[in-house]
């Protein structure tokens, strides 16, 4: 991912899946994160109008979506499909999209 800019504030966060994707909201100035919700989908296609409605409420500075690499750093098929998802995030909302590897950060999140 990009080094995020400083004047970047407010982000959403996207945890992309096939049948969910989970959305979170942080704060780049106090580094802190929390889930807002998790939206549906349908063979990873949200409801756009919920989308829509989450940016409008929330207007983020930037987006960041998950990158779900393999282990050894290469692409997976989900992966590609993230990165399929950020295009038309920052297609549908001219907002800066940013990806973020996500390898282990459930297993930093539970502080194992």
């Amino acid at each position: 991912m990009a080094e995020l800019h400083p004047e970047l504030r407010l982000l959403l966060g996207f945890d992309y899946g096939s049948k969910q994707i989970g959305v979170a909201v942080g704060q780049v100035v106090t580094g802190q994160a929390r889930e807002l919700c998790t939206l549906k989908a349908q063979n990873g296609v949200p409801d756009w109008a919920q989308v829509e409605k989450l940016i409008a409420e929330w207007k983020p500075d930037a987006i960041v979506v998950g990158l779900p690499l393999n282990m050894d750093g290469t692409p997976s098929e989900m992966s590609a499909r993230a990165e399929k998802f950020a295009r038309r995030l920052n297609g549908r909302f001219n907002l800066p999209v940013h990806t973020h590897d996500e390898r282990l950060t459930t297993f930093e999140a539970k502080g194992e």
